[in-house]
């Protein structure tokens, strides 16, 4: 379902998000692709078009997320909350990898989300090896 989103909110959005994907972190500028604005909450769970409830996300994280609100933690097999970009800082639940080609899950909720949104997918580690060695990744955010 689409939903209008004001221009200024837009803004706002891209800007607290520096044009990256708020899960993956890929910077649109180094895609083909145009950024998506997703609802956290979906609306069909009563989630609102607001800037707390919004974040940028890439087409591949935002398909992956559709409506889930949980996954299950690979490591303890609990049922948990997928990060919320708006609310949780990046850097407490993720990291990268030596090579800054993989993001690795510190918390539940890096683990949990990492497998759901497929954010180690073999395609995006591939570009993520040629960002790095022109010095456009990991994104300076």
């Amino acid at each position: 379902m689409s939903v209008y989103i004001p221009v200024e909110l837009k803004k706002e959005i891209r800007n607290h998000f520096a044009d990256c994907c708020a899960y993956c972190r890929t910077a649109e500028a180094l895609t083909l692709t145009t950024f998506e604005f997703e609802h956290i909450i979906p609306l069909s769970a009563g989630g609102e078009t607001i800037f707390e409830n919004l974040c940028l996300a890439c087409p591949s994280c935002n398909r992956y997320k559709a409506t889930r609100k949980t996954a299950i933690d690979p490591n303890t097999q609990d049922e948990v909350k997928l990060f919320n970009p708006q609310q949780q800082l990046w850097t407490y639940h993720f990291a990268w990898s030596e090579d800054d080609t993989e993001i690795l899950g510190i918390t539940s909720v890096g683990r949990s989300t990492i497998l759901a949104l497929k954010m180690n997918r073999l395609q995006l580690i591939s570009v993520q090896k040629m960002w790095v060695k022109m010095g456009e990744h990991p994104p300076k955010i």
